[in-house]
């Protein structure tokens, strides 16, 4: 399940609808890194975002309640070590191929047709 880098799949139809949604949560995303972090629970902060209800993490921001596209949860890495989701051989692939979450939001998209890690770029102030 795993790849180092975004997936071309990902073009079109997904890169569209999480860009425009992006824009409107990333500082709220990049806050919540910010604080999984310096709280010290996790050096890999994960935000699983799906259209419809999914296991992994806790909702984070809502398509119901704000005018959003996917809903946004919170995570990190070690629930996807424990739900399998990320085998222990490719923990340390994972932890080299992760891109710094003080620059770069860590997606990981849940979606009929495409489950991947997608990392983006959070907006210059």
């Amino acid at each position: 399940m795993m790849r180092d880098e975004n997936d071309p799949d990902l073009n079109g139809k997904y890169l569209g609808t999480i860009s425009t949604d992006f824009v409107k949560v990333s500082d709220t995303l990049k806050e919540a890194a910010y604080l999984i972090k310096s709280r010290k629970f996790s050096d890999f902060p994960i935000f699983p975002i799906c259209k419809v209800e999914q296991p992994i993490g806790k909702l984070l921001l809502s398509k119901t309640e704000k005018p959003l596209t996917w809903n946004y949860y919170i995570t990190y890495l070690d629930e996807f070590i424990q739900r399998k989701l990320i085998d222990e051989d490719s923990v340390e692939d994972f932890k080299k191929s992760y891109k710094n979450p003080e620059e770069f939001c860590c997606l990981f998209v849940v979606d009929e047709e495409f489950t991947n890690f997608l990392y983006i770029p959070y907006p210059n102030d």
